[in-house]
């Protein structure tokens, strides 16, 4: 049914120019109720500001505010300053004055609008100034320049006043065609959205000056003719051209506008979700109704055409809600309705349950909403005291604002799969975003949860209770929690936590994150079985404000394209723990020489037994994790060298350490260890780095993003381990304090490539052999001593059968670049055990007039892991194949037939042949030299069966 004032032009039965004019005069009518309404939420100060807008950009003068030269583009169509305008202007600037322009000037400013906020329901005092500036389509680029550098002026000037205006040029012919070349409001998301912004501007606009919209004519149920209707309208001369101005339709909306405004909206919820929750929702709204999408704005304008002019009804953000309103009631989600109409009051900001305030629009307006809604005075002063929410209540509400936002974005993710909808977002904008929602509010194990996103704004609690006790659920064990109030020993019991961890680091660092604990905050302590004390926790505090400094930069678009990284390590050692809690409670005062932290005293004691890392990485999140046990420190420091991977960013690492005996001692010697291992990881060069932590001693292979760490509880494993092949050159660097008890840190420190050196130590009756080979591997023998040149002379000769062997294999113009050196070295004995230094020694020298029993043997590869053996004994051959495992046993009485003199000395190996078993590949000297310690070891333990016999 027709209202009976509603204007129904038909182009087939003729558009009565007075019916135009009618209509013209609605939109102006509700067009001035919203000024009004704007002007009424103003200072003084910003009415002036809105007020003298239109006059500046219609003329330039020198001594008006944005005046650039009098050349820029300068004339608003249609516009004439009436004497109260002029007046406000002179009022600025006293000899300012206004000369009309006659005859017919170019007015290149053909319309000013105010979008947004003012003027509605949800207008605040901190509300922009979004000035659309359209302007004719043949200013050329310096006349676009000299127009965009009046608007910055203008928008400082405003700025001056207490106004936040932001002024947007918009070019109408190349608007509809979508081409823009910068966002079109403070609040608008860049490209992912043309007609969504388009109906914004119908609906909220408020008209200052120029053109009116060609759209306000067109009635409804003609959207989807809009081009031949306005053509119509204009070629028939029933509205001036110089009187419309034409930014385009609403027919109809490509879904990709959805999905990119609804990615927007979420964007901007993360820091303001009560903000973007109604914008979201609409979009939702809109996607559901697709493909017939009916905007918002043709609502409002219908309501117009039908003479239907209430404000309170045709505010922009009534009817937003009530669209939302009527989408959800239908679904029958009435939760997120309640989210809803939270959302829209807290936005408003108009406190009801205070009675004292004045009785302006927007309060009575909000006031018949909450009547509706049925909403009690409870429920109004919760909501009004929202800078006063604690703890549990922003917990509950972030609980259903986060679902919301999860539930938009599948809503979103869905409606872009099923329609195959691309959003004009580019890919990497929508990634950028899906990352920023992903550091926000994923959940994963050790982030610390975001409880606060823009819900209330101080969460510090005066005075609270930390307590250690008992985990009943997990007998044995304990944990923290945090509690309101200066609780006694006995009554934190009857009371609910605000938050429980099993680790007090994690608990602290949630409090921190999210605003709980303060400079200004008491804490009462109760530590449990723990050795926490109020000094440590003072200080535990005082390291978290500096580790993860509030409040937090926002993260880049260029850090988010970027994997996140670490940024600020803060490592805290033996948090709430004395490592030396045995000894003050038996009241022992220790003095000792051994002071350092990884092996303290005559007993060795680790002094670090756990550690707390907590990360600020360059997405914003903070995430916490604990060692302890076992091999805590080496663990730590693994995990820590991996998550450096490959890049070149470095995190800043602070170690701090408040624990009741040796702290700084302590901190200093993680630290010290933490940056020897990253600069010996930088250095790219498969490095080793031996650390030695009481009675364990830790390999970590230093491979960029593959650190592996080893762990050996005894000297022979160790030997072991040095003493594995290696393909290529690896640097050992030794702990400062590693294996302190022998002579290996001597040796070791020695390794360089593209040698072959021998070290060796003279005892009473017997030596020790030490090989690092030319990739750093270590091999060592200990050997009964006849003399010092029958201990070498057999090792020097096999080393260079070994090195002829391999240089045959190698091509003649690569022999001097492969050529291996090799050099001897002697340990020079103390009195204490340990050597006290080296010296070089000339390689012992084969005397032509001494000859030597050669025994060579050659390997060939078996079934499986099987190898078998052949040696040779001065040419002549004894195979596994003809003696099995008397092999051994036959070659040594074979030796010690051809022995002349008397004595029970050692028979060597002299060469050895692995061809067969490694291939193309050389293999490396320790090889060799494990081999030929095997196939000794084999042929002496007959020989020694041989002589036994032979004994009378």
């Amino acid at each position: 049914m027709n209202h009976p004032h509603e204007i129904r032009p038909d182009l087939d039965q003729g558009i009565d120019r007075k019916e135009l004019s009618r209509l013209r005069a609605r939109f102006l009518k509700i067009n001035q109720g919203r000024l009004a309404r704007a002007m009424e939420g103003l200072s003084t100060r910003q009415q002036q500001v809105l007020t003298l807008l239109p006059l500046f950009f219609h003329v330039n003068h020198p001594l008006l505010p944005g005046y650039v030269s009098g050349a820029t583009p300068a004339g608003v169509s249609g516009f004439e300053p009436d004497a109260e305008l002029l007046a406000e202007a002179q009022r600025l600037t006293r000899s300012f004055t206004y000369k009309a322009r006659h005859g017919n000037p170019p007015q290149p400013i053909h319309g000013l609008f105010l979008m947004g906020s003012l003027g509605t329901l949800a207008q605040a005092e901190q509300s922009d100034m979004d000035l659309w500036v359209c302007h004719a389509p043949d200013l050329d680029e310096q006349a676009l320049a000299e127009l965009r550098r009046k608007c910055q002026l203008l928008e400082a000037w405003a700025a001056s006043l207490g106004a936040e205006a932001h002024c947007f040029l918009i070019e109408p012919q190349s608007f509809v065609q979508g081409e823009r070349d910068s966002q079109l409001s403070s609040d608008d998301c860049g490209t992912t959205q043309h007609y969504l912004l388009l109906d914004e501007f119908y609906r909220t606009a408020i008209w200052l000056a120029g053109r009116t919209p060609l759209w306000w004519l067109v009635p409804v149920y003609q959207e989807h003719n809009y081009r031949d209707y306005t053509q119509t309208l204009l070629s028939k001369r029933f509205i001036r051209a110089q009187d419309g101005l034409d930014l385009g339709h609403l027919a109809q909306v490509p879904p990709g506008e959805f999905v990119g405004a609804g990615l927007w909206q979420l964007y901007k919820g993360i820091d303001s979700p009560y903000k973007s929750l109604l914008k979201l929702l609409l979009t939702e709204a809109y996607a559901s109704e697709h493909p017939d999408v009916r905007c918002l704005s043709l609502d409002y304008k219908q309501a117009v055409f039908a003479n239907q002019l209430d404000l309170d009804e045709l505010d922009p953000y009534v009817m937003v809600y009530r669209r939302i309103e009527r989408y959800l009631q239908q679904r029958g989600e009435n939760v997120r309705l309640e989210l809803v109409r939270r959302s829209l009051y807290l936005k408003v900001n108009k406190k009801l349950s205070d009675r004292s305030r004045s009785h302006g629009w927007q309060r009575q307006l909000l006031a018949r909403l909450a009547t509706e809604w049925g909403w009690d005075e409870r429920q109004l002063t919760l909501l009004d005291s929202r800078s006063q929410w604690k703890v549990r209540q922003v917990a509950l509400e972030r609980r259903e604002l986060v679902a919301e936002l999860n539930h938009s974005y599948r809503f979103l993710t869905q409606f872009a799969r099923l329609q195959n909808a691309n959003s004009r977002a580019d890919q990497r904008d929508l990634n950028v975003l899906g990352r920023r929602l992903y550091a926000a509010f994923e959940r994963r194990a050790g982030k610390i949860e975001v409880i606060n996103p823009g819900i209330a704004p101080d969460l510090a609690e005066d005075t609270l209770t930390l307590v250690q006790s008992a985990n009943r659920k997990e007998p044995g064990t304990h944990h923290w929690g945090l509690y309101n109030g200066n609780l006694g020993v006995h009554e934190w019991e009857h009371f609910s936590p605000l938050k429980r961890c099993r680790e007090l680091l994690e608990l602290l660092t949630w409090a921190h994150r999210n605003g709980v604990i303060d400079s200004s905050t008491r804490l009462a302590l109760h530590p449990g079985v723990s050795d926490l004390s109020e000094f440590e926790l003072f200080n535990l505090l005082g390291a978290l404000q500096q580790g993860v400094p509030l409040p937090l930069e926002p993260v880049s678009e260029v850090r988010l394209l970027q994997p996140s990284v670490a940024d600020e390590i803060l490592l805290l050692v033996n948090v709430a723990v004395d490592p030396l809690r045995h000894h003050r409670d038996l009241n022992i005062l220790m003095t000792t020489e051994r002071t350092d932290s990884l092996s303290y005293a005559g007993v060795r004691e680790n002094l670090v037994l756990t550690l707390d890392q907590i990360t600020l990485n360059s997405w914003n999140e903070v995430l916490v994790q604990r060692y302890d046990g076992d091999h805590a420190l080496l663990r730590c420091l693994r995990d820590f060298l991996n998550s450096l991977g490959q890049r070149s960013h470095r995190p800043r690492l602070r170690v701090r350490c408040y624990c009741h005996n040796r702290a700084q001692a302590i901190s200093q010697r993680v630290e010290e260890l933490f940056d020897t291992a990253q600069l010996l990881l930088d250095q790219q060069r498969d490095q080793r780095y031996l650390v030695q932590v009481a009675e364990h001693t830790h390999v970590l292979e230093l491979t960029p993003g593959q650190v592996t760490l080893a762990t050996f509880d005894d000297p022979a494993q160790v030997l072991a381990a040095l003493g594995e092949e290696r393909s290529r050159y690896s640097p050992l660097h030794l702990d400062g304090n590693a294996l302190q008890d022998g002579d290996l840190p001597l040796v070791l420190a020695q390794g360089q490539p593209h040698a072959i050196q021998v070290f060796y130590r003279l005892y009473e009756g017997w030596a020790d052999l030490y090989v690092l080979d030319e990739h750093n591997a270590l091999w060592q023998q200990r050997l009964p001593l006849q003399d010092e040149r029958h201990l070498l002379l057999p090792l020097q000769r096999f080393l260079q059968s070994m090195l002829m062997r391999r240089d045959a294999q190698l091509p003649l113009d690569s022999l001097p670049q492969a050529a291996l050196e090799l050099r001897y070295a002697q340990l020079l004995p103390s009195g204490a055990g340990k050597a006290r230094g080296i010296e070089p020694r000339l390689a012992p020298q084969d005397g032509h007039n001494q000859p030597y029993y050669e025994v060579q043997a050659i390997l060939q590869a078996g079934v499986g892991d099987e190898v078998h053996v052949t040696l040779y004994c001065d040419q002549q051959e004894f195979s596994q194949l003809e003696h099995g495992e008397h092999l051994y046993a036959v070659v040594a009485r074979q030796i010690l037939r051809q022995r002349q003199g008397p004595g029970s000395y050692r028979c060597y190996i002299t060469d050895l042949d692995l061809s067969e078993l490694l291939g193309d590949e050389p293999g490396s000297t320790s090889l060799y030299l494990r081999y030929k310690s095997q196939l000794e070891q084999a042929l002496n333990e007959g020989l020694e069966r041989l002589q036994a016999t032979y004994e009378p």
